[in-house]
């Protein structure tokens, strides 16, 4: 992973979302089919089990839980590894998600499915939770850049747009778009604080040096 390739995916990852959105605004007939499609779906597939743990799954992706007690959860755990930088680095993917979700969210203005299981708020797309979850996916792979990390974060991101479907909380495209900027913001976050970002972990509480960084004097 390069600074570069970082900055391109975080920007291609919210103009995706964005144009969706515009997509959804203007012209949303063939989007629209497909939600259709997908949200009768999972109508057919509840079961008592299945919309458990979906339940389960809004509880950890969202609320409280998601918006202060993961990212600091998460933070506290960059200190560790990155040092303050990684911690901060962190905090701010969390903050530039949520803060595009939220302006996308009130820009839009998109209806949620009828038959939704649990009240929420307005404004359908992007999903939420999923935004969360694909920051914190991203966040925790450039913290430990490892491919099972990768795959945990993918499969994570994933069952948490599963869930939100289940429930008829989310459209299957507001699942897609969320993903897009959680994971974007989180790109968009590294490329900018690239040098945090790549410091090498802290040792024996003492942030170690950037092996680029000029040698003291």
């Amino acid at each position: 992973m390069t600074r570069r390739l970082a900055l391109v995916l975080g920007i291609v990852g919210v103009a995706i979302a964005v144009a969706t959105a515009v997509v959804l605004a203007t012209s949303p007939a063939v989007i629209v089919s497909l939600d259709d499609a997908w949200n009768l779906e999972m109508v057919e597939w509840r079961g008592s089990v299945l919309v458990g743990w979906a339940l389960v799954m809004n509880v950890l992706g969202g609320g409280w839980v998601a918006t202060i007690l993961t990212p600091l959860l998460i933070a506290a755990l960059a200190w560790l590894v990155r040092g303050w930088r990684g911690a901060l680095f962190a905090l701010i993917a969390f903050a530039v998600s949520a803060g595009i979700v939220q302006l996308v969210k009130k820009a839009l203005g998109r209806a949620r499915p009828q038959d939704l299981l649990i009240a929420s708020d307005f404004g359908s797309f992007p999903s939420g939770h999923t935004a969360n979850a694909a920051a914190l996916a991203v966040v925790l792979w450039f913290l430990f850049p490892t491919l099972w990390v990768a795959i945990g974060g993918a499969v994570w991101t994933a069952a948490m747009g599963f869930s939100r479907t289940v429930l008829s909380v989310h459209w299957f495209s507001d699942t897609v778009g969320g993903a897009l900027i959680g994971a974007g913001a989180a790109f968009l976050a590294a490329a900018v604080l690239w040098r945090w970002v790549r410091l090498p972990p802290v040792l024996d509480g003492v942030e170690a040096r950037d092996p680029r960084a000029d040698p003291p004097r």
